[in-house]
């Protein structure tokens, strides 16, 4: 498993093409998955659990959170078939790693809303 929490080619690669939008993708990710991780920890069935696991790898991988979407493809494969014994501890994980990548991208917006000088 990656120990890459946040890939910087990707993200810096969405700063470029988003341009000014960047700030507001960053909040949206961040606001979608706190919502997914809630409904990660209120999932009663494992078809819930596959489809919001396959929805949070999909968002993290596209906003370059590695770990993050590594974390939700292991719970998705076992959602699906049916191996729950690890399922919580699995959660738990994604909780972590989900606090790391929040503390970066949170970084990394408040690196894009400050001015930036130039050394001279």
């Amino acid at each position: 498993m990656s120990d890459i929490h946040m890939d910087p080619k990707v993200v810096n690669a969405l700063r470029d093409v988003m341009e000014g939008g960047f700030t507001d993708l960053l909040d949206t990710f961040l606001s979608d998955s706190e919502e997914r991780l809630g409904q990660l920890h209120n999932a009663r069935e494992a078809c819930d659990l596959t489809l919001v696991a396959h929805s949070f790898k999909g968002s993290s991988s596209n906003m370059g959170a590695i770990r993050l979407a590594h974390l939700c493809g292991l719970l998705e494969e076992r959602a699906q078939k049916k191996q729950l014994a690890e399922i919580q501890e699995l959660v738990i994980k994604i909780d972590d790693e989900y606090q790391m990548v929040r503390r970066l991208y949170r970084a990394e917006r408040q690196r894009s809303v400050s001015p930036h000088f130039v050394s001279r």
